[in-house]
């Protein structure tokens, strides 16, 4: 009994594989992988574009941060003291 249940399991799995191959190599089912390849490569450009666009504000935000930068060293360097290099510099030692 347990190998004919087997022989019979064995049969129909072929007969379910047979059937899946033609259904999933039918002209319909070539139609829903051509548009769901459609819609997957209109998602595709969606996704591109807006992250083109995150590009560029990322873009922008950098520049804006380097001239911000550059301005505050401007200022820093225009506050520095300059030295008097020519003035003897005495120590607590010394005096």
């Amino acid at each position: 009994m347990s190998a004919l249940k087997n022989i019979a399991l064995l049969a129909g799995g072929f007969l379910i594989g047979t059937a899946g191959v033609k259904i999933l190599s039918s002209k319909e089912a070539k139609k829903v992988y051509a548009h769901t390849t459609a819609a997957v490569i209109r998602a595709k450009d969606c996704v591109m574009t807006e992250a083109t666009k995150i590009r560029e504000g990322c873009g922008d935000i950098l520049a804006e941060a380097r001239d911000i930068n550059e301005k505050r060293e401007r200022e820093v360097s225009s506050h520095e003291v300059i030295e008097d290099e020519s003035a003897p510099v005495t120590s607590a030692e010394e005096v």
